[in-house]
C-alpha cells in the first residue's frame, strides 16, 4: 500500500520538465542536510504508519481506543424498562446479560451497561445464551454452527475477564425465568431485535421473571437506538436519513472497555462441550458451512481490516459489479452480533480520508439504509407479507396478479437454479455454495422471481425461504426489507407499469448487460454443462 501511494504521489507532476523536478530533489536534499531532526521525524513517522498497518494493525488500534474511552458513558436513551420494575433487586447473587442478538463481548452497549450496574451493586456478572433449534426447513448446520462457534469465542473472552458465560438449552420463556430465580440474579439487561419470534420470546420472559427483577433492554445493534430515531414507520430513507444524521454525532461515539470483572460468582457456569453440542444439533446438515467466513469477532475484525486496506477505495465506484471484490462481506458478522456496526462506521470513517466517495456511499448503506430496516420491521408486524406493503403496492400487484406470466416456475425448480436465466443460475448456485450473493444481484434474483412465479403472495413466500435458508447473513430485517423491497416496493416509488410488475420497479437481463460482465460471472459459477 505505501508503495502506491508513492508512485501516485509522483506522477501527480506531470507538467514538470526533467531539470525542474532534479532542481527540486537538489533543494530538498539541501533542506534535508540542514534539518535533520525533520527527516529523522519524517523516517520514524513512516516506520510508525509501516507498523500501523502490518497484518492486525485494526486489532491493536481498537484496542487502544477501547482503553482510551474506559470512562464514556452508555447513552441512556440506549436504555428502556421493559418491566415494570426499575432498580436491581438488594441482596442479589449478580446481574444477568441475556445474550441474543449482539453475541460478542467489546464493543457491546447493553453488555458494557450490565457491567457497569453490576459494579455499581458490587455483584458478579453474568452471561447467558438460550439455545433453541425450531423444526424448520430454516434451521440449518450453516447458521447454528456459525452461531455457536461465535458463542465459543465469547465463553473463552468471558473466562479471561471472570465474567460466567452459560448455554442453556430451550427457548428463553421456558428456560431464563427458572434459571434467574434458582441462580438468585437481581436484574436481566438484554439486546434489541425488532423480528417476531425475539419480541415474543422478550414478553415470554416479562411475564415469566419475578416481579422484583427488573427486566432492561439495550439497543445495542443500531447506532441509533431504534426507538429514538424514530417514533413510527418511515415511509423511505429519505424520510428517516436527516433524523439519524442529525443524531449521529450524540450516538456515534468510541466504546469504553468490557474489562475484567471486579466481583466474583460463588457459583461457576458449567463448561460448554461446543463439539458435542454443535453433533448434537437436530439440523439440515446439507446446507454446509462456507469456507470464506469463519465465526467470530477476531474473523470479523480481520475482515474489516482487509475492506478498510484493500476494497473501501472500490467501493463508491464498483460497489454495482459483482465481478469486483469492492464490498465489505461484513453481513453475516454484523447480522449474529460478531461485529458492532457502530465500530465498523467508526473504523472506516477513520481509515478512509482518503477514500472520501466510498466512505460517504457505505456509511449510507451501513448506517441509513440499514438502521431503516430494523424500523420497518419493528413497526410493522406484517414485515414478511405481501399485507405489509403499501396500498398502492398492494393495489398495483393485486390488479396484475393474473396477468400470463413468460416462465412459471416451482419453489424446487427456482431452489435448484432450474431456470432459462443463466445468471439468475449463477447467482442461487452462488448462494446455495458460499452462503451469499451480490447485493446487485440479490434485486435481480427477487424480481424474477415475483415474475416467474403464479402470484406475488408465492413469490414473496419462495424468496424469504431461499434467502432464509441459504444466506448466511439470512433471518434478518435487511432480508425481509431486501424481498420487500424488489416483489412489494417497500421504501421504493411507483414507476410506469407493465404487466405482471405492474408499478413495482422492474429489472432485466439487459440492463444487467449495460453494468457489468454478466457472461464472466456466469462462467464463474454456473456449474459447466449449463
Amino acid at each position: 500500500m505505501r508503495h502506491c501511494v508513492t508512485r501516485t504521489s509522483f506522477f501527480s507532476f506531470p507538467t514538470k520538465s526533467l531539470a525542474a523536478i532534479m532542481s527540486d530533489k537538489k533543494r530538498k536534499a539541501t533542506k534535508a542536510a540542514a534539518e535533520p531532526s525533520t527527516k529523522q521525524q519524517k523516517l520514524a513517522s513512516t516506520k510508525e504508519v509501516k507498523k500501523e498497518k502490518a497484518a492486525g494493525w485494526l486489532q491493536d488500534l481498537v484496542k487502544q481506543h477501547r482503553s482510551d474511552n474506559k470512562d464514556m458513558k452508555v447513552n441512556k436513551k440506549r436504555v428502556r424498562f421493559i418491566s415494570d420494575m426499575q432498580e436491581a433487586k438488594e441482596e442479589s447473587e449478580g446481574v444477568l446479560y441475556w445474550m441474543l442478538r449482539d453475541q460478542r463481548v467489546q464493543d457491546n452497549w447493553a453488555l458494557i451497561h450490565a457491567q457497569r450496574l453490576a459494579m455499581k451493586k458490587k455483584l458478579p456478572l453474568h452471561i447467558c445464551a438460550c439455545l433453541f433449534v425450531p423444526k424448520s426447513e430454516l434451521s440449518t448446520l450453516r447458521h447454528y454452527s456459525f452461531m455457536l462457534k461465535g458463542l465459543e469465542e465469547v465463553e473463552k473472552e468471558c473466562r479471561s475477564l471472570d465474567i460466567q458465560f452459560h448455554l442453556l438449552h430451550g427457548s428463553a420463556g421456558k428456560v431464563l425465568p427458572g434459571f434467574v430465580s434458582e441462580r438468585g440474579f437481581g436484574a436481566v439487561v438484554t439486546d434489541f431485535s425488532p423480528l417476531r419470534e425475539p419480541l415474543k420470546w422478550l414478553d415470554d420472559v416479562k411475564k415469566a421473571l419475578p416481579n422484583d427483577v427488573p427486566l432492561i433492554q439495550v439497543d445495542a445493534h443500531n447506532i441509533v437506538p431504534c426507538w429514538v430515531a424514530s417514533p413510527k414507520l418511515e415511509y423511505a430513507a429519505r424520510t428517516i436519513r436527516s433524523k439519524i444524521t442529525k443524531l449521529l454525532p450524540e450516538f456515534l461515539t468510541d466504546f469504553p472497555v468490557v474489562e475484567k470483572h471486579p466481583y466474583t460468582s460463588t457459583k461457576n457456569a458449567k463448561p460448554v462441550d461446543w463439539a458435542k453440542t454443535i453433533a448434537s444439533l437436530q439440523v439440515d446438515r446439507t446446507v454446509g458451512e462456507p469456507e470464506w467466513a469463519q465465526p467470530g469477532t477476531t474473523s470479523g475484525m480481520v475482515m474489516l481490516e482487509s475492506f478498510i486496506d484493500v476494497r473501501l477505495k472500490l467501493f463508491g465506484t464498483q460497489r454495482n459489479d459483482p465481478n469486483v471484490a469492492a464490498l465489505s462481506q461484513l453481513s453475516p458478522w454484523i447480522r449474529f452480533g460478531h461485529l458492532s456496526a457502530q465500530r465498523v462506521a467508526l473504523q472506516v470513517q477513520r481509515g478512509g480520508k482518503n477514500a472520501s466517495q466510498s466512505v460517504a456511499s457505505f456509511i449510507e448503506e451501513l448506517v441509513v439504509r440499514r438502521e431503516l430496516t430494523d424500523n420497518f420491521c419493528f413497526y410493522n408486524d406484517k414485515y414478511d407479507s405481501v399485507e405489509g406493503a403499501y396500498e398502492w403496492a398492494q393495489k398495483s400487484l393485486r390488479d396484475h396478479a393474473k396477468d400470463k406470466r413468460p416462465y412459471v416456475y416451482t419453489r424446487e425448480q427456482l431452489e435448484r437454479a432450474k431456470t432459462h436465466d443463466k445468471l439468475w443460475n449463477a447467482a442461487q448456485y452462488q448462494m446455495v455454495s458460499e452462503g451469499k450473493m451480490h447485493g446487485f444481484l440479490r434485486m435481480y434474483w427477487a424480481k424474477k422471481i415475483l415474475e416467474w412465479t403464479c402470484s406475488p403472495e408465492e413469490a414473496l413466500s419462495i424468496a424469504l425461504y431461499l434467502n432464509d435458508r441459504y444466506e448466511l447473513d439470512g433471518q434478518d430485517p435487511n432480508g425481509f426489507v431486501g424481498c420487500m423491497w424488489s416483489i412489494c416496493g417497500i421504501h421504493d416509488q411507483g414507476w410506469a407499469e407493465r404487466d405482471v410488475f405492474g408499478k413495482i420497479r422492474y429489472m432485466n437481463y439487459k440492463g444487467c448487460l449495460r453494468k457489468f460482465d454478466v457472461p464472466k460471472f456466469e462462467k464463474k459459477y454456473c456449474p459447466k454443462g449449463l
